[in-house]
């Protein structure tokens, strides 16, 4: 049966967009010493305030560099995507706040702002060149916006550092001391530079003792090499290769960057103008509002960065590579299916307001949050008067093109992985494999 989606207004008038191929220039070379120093780093719980949670542990390659649900259990649980739960003697204090997103490309050079509200970005203008949260200044320079990015969720209570009384880290984040001596990022290198291996590796590859912004950039050289896509299907179309994909997949393509206006937002050789929209995505779970006029559980995304009223509820254009693989999708992870979140930009206030709780991705631990803002009326209405996309008609069939051409944003050959997760790393600690 053809059905359409109910239109409430004209989609406008749309120029055809033109597909842009990844340039030669688009990744900058990586020190292989530097990026296996990284890859222990990142699967080594030495970074976390209780020594028990790893950078791969919410960004891992089972789950194509998330961890396969919509919000996150963090500090106090052990365990892997779904089967991950609340340690015996110990709960998480709450999930975490957004979606863990997936790390494809994030070592390119156009990936200049990182997180769904844009909070740290380069500029200039700012220390050492990128613009970093309130209290988080950079203490030195660093390789990338992709570094400078693996400098805060080690200071993130329910993330990676803990909570206050654990240990000295998170005593240290609660107080604000985050640089100098004593400060929390001072505490988590001085961990490092206690392992040898970790201390000889340093000292062999910069000539100093491990310091944080040294950590980062050994961190981003490894996630910049480790999940690199862009040698998907459509990259291949992209090269020539007329048969690289499927007669859906090209109808998907037509549409995407012609009249079902896709390429408006996600644009350019990532699918993203790295820009910020609202697009009315239902929330979920304990939200990032700091009080005042807003509930809790809200989550204003771009405005708790620029203060400005017009970004309220915009967060960042994700990339689409492989964006079949890294589901739940939306700043909460409130779509558990790539075609509901496709569905839900052809209508999104039709979708915010009759939304399937049933399809979240949440763990098996009873929050009182979860739901506080879906329940909350004034909060929808909130959510729906600041979106920006209008409706659009597509059929059934049209819907099943695009999701083709979104499956040809898949890299098999990086979704297998490059190098791996160790089975030790240099701390002795447990690997979550």
């Amino acid at each position: 049966m053809r059905s359409a989606v109910l239109i409430l207004a004209v989609w406008p008038a749309i120029a055809q967009a033109n597909p842009v191929p990844v340039p030669a220039d688009a990744f900058a070379a990586i020190d292989a010493d530097l990026a296996a120093l990284g890859r222990d780093l990142f699967y080594d719980p030495v970074l976390s305030g209780n020594r028990n949670i790893a950078c791969g542990t919410c960004h891992h390659p089972r789950f194509s560099s998330t961890d396969g649900m919509s919000l996150s259990l963090g500090e106090g649980a052990k365990g892997l995507g779904p089967a991950r739960a609340p340690l015996p003697d110990q709960m998480p204090k709450a999930r975490i706040p957004r979606n863990a997103p997936a790390l494809w490309n994030l070592g390119a050079s156009e990936f200049t702002v990182m997180f769904h509200d844009g909070r740290l970005m380069a500029d200039p203008a700012a220390p050492f060149g990128f613009k970093m949260p309130e209290g988080r200044a950079l203490p030195g320079p660093v390789s990338s916006a992709l570094a400078a990015q693996a400098m805060l969720p080690v200071l993130a209570a329910d993330e990676m550092a803990g909570q206050p009384g654990e240990n000295p880290i998170a005593d240290a984040v609660a107080i604000e001391h985050i640089q100098g001596e004593g400060g929390a990022w001072a505490l988590i290198a001085a961990r490092v530079a206690e392992v040898p291996d970790y201390a000889a590796r340093f000292a062999a590859l910069t000539g100093t003792a491990p310091s944080m912004t040294g950590i980062a950039n050994a961190l981003a050289a490894f996630i910049a090499s480790e999940f690199r896509a862009d040698n998907s299907p459509w990259d291949r179309h992209l090269a020539d290769e007329p048969r690289a994909i499927s007669a859906a997949a090209r109808r998907g393509a037509d549409l995407f960057y012609g009249s079902a206006g896709c390429a408006d937002c996600h644009s350019g050789p990532f699918q993203t103008d790295h820009g910020f929209h609202a697009i009315g995505m239902p929330q979920l779970g304990p939200g990032k509002s700091k009080g005042g006029d807003r509930p809790l559980y809200s989550d204003p995304g771009r405005l708790l960065v620029t203060k400005a009223d017009d970004d309220r509820y915009r967060f960042r254009t994700p990339s689409l590579r492989m964006v079949a693989e890294t589901g739940p999708w939306g700043h909460a992870g409130a779509h558990g299916t790539l075609e509901a979140a496709v569905r839900h930009h052809l209508d999104p206030i039709s979708g915010l307001l009759g939304y399937d709780r049933a399809q979240a991705r949440l763990h098996k631990v009873d929050f009182a949050d979860d739901w506080a803002a879906m329940d909350d009326q004034e909060e929808l209405f909130n959510i729906a008067e600041a979106t920006e996309l209008p409706p659009l008609r597509l059929l059934d069939e049209e819907v099943a093109d695009i999701l083709a051409f979104l499956a040809a944003l898949t890299d098999e050959d990086a979704l297998n992985g490059r190098t791996g997760i160790p089975r030790t790393v240099p701390s002795g600690l447990p690997v979550d494999r």
